[in-house]
């Protein structure tokens, strides 16, 4: 009898160890370290679109926005993205202002810079400036500039024509995503350099089948 409490003890032990392991496993995975991550994806907003959701939104006052920058994000090839990286040091007033340039609101770029730019590891500055680098490297197609009619394509044609616009953007290398039945993002890929690449898991095209609705500038 001895012998098998014994056993059972130890038995025990070893599964509230492997507990322990486990619960402490998913924190490992989740640590974002500055720097550290494969590429980035260039998020380009529709802004009539988040204007029909979000009318007082300093963004949608009679500004004509089409495309604005929503963010550029480093990314796992393997899927997800590091966040919130340590030192969440904020912005400086000359980072603001050169914010200011490539974001619609300054709530939007301190957003960004706090869950997104502390991960590229190239500090305030770098991080504009490579936002910056990567806006020009993007050139929007004509067919998808800011307008006040009401246009309608398809998700592969949006593609198609981004493509078109850009030499060198792969097949892999571009996501559209919907809100319902509206154009919401244009999701690009892009190596560490800032030129074009393919994008990692879990970056893929999310609109319905057939024509989706790109609302007309405010």
């Amino acid at each position: 009898m001895k012998k098998i409490f014994t056993l059972f003890t130890a038995l025990v032990l070893t599964l509230g160890l492997v507990g322990v392991s486990d619960a402490r496993q998913p924190k490992q995975q989740r640590d974002s370290v500055a720097g550290v991550f494969d590429y980035y994806l260039l998020t380009l907003s529709w802004s009539p679109t988040f204007c029909l959701m979000h009318p007082d939104n300093e963004q949608c006052s009679g500004k004509g926005y089409g495309f604005v920058l929503h963010g550029l994000w480093p990314q796992y090839a393997k899927g997800g993205w590091p966040q919130s990286c340590p030192p969440l040091t904020p912005l400086t007033e000359a980072e603001r202002a050169k914010g200011l340039t490539l974001f619609p609101t300054a709530k939007l770029m301190n957003h960004e810079w706090s869950k997104h730019g502390t991960c590229s590891g190239l500090g305030g500055m770098g991080y504009l400036e490579a936002a910056d680098r990567a806006l020009a490297k993007v050139q929007v197609p004509e067919a998808l500039q800011p307008s006040t009619a009401v246009r309608y394509f398809e998700a592969t044609e949006i593609a198609r024509q981004f493509r078109q616009s850009n030499p060198g953007m792969a097949d892999n290398g571009i996501a559209i995503l919907c809100s319902g039945p509206e154009l919401s993002e244009v999701r690009v890929c892009l190596d560490k350099d800032l030129e074009f690449g393919a994008c990692g898991k879990g970056v893929k095209t999310q609109c319905r089948a057939g024509q989706i609705r790109v609302p007309p500038i405010r």
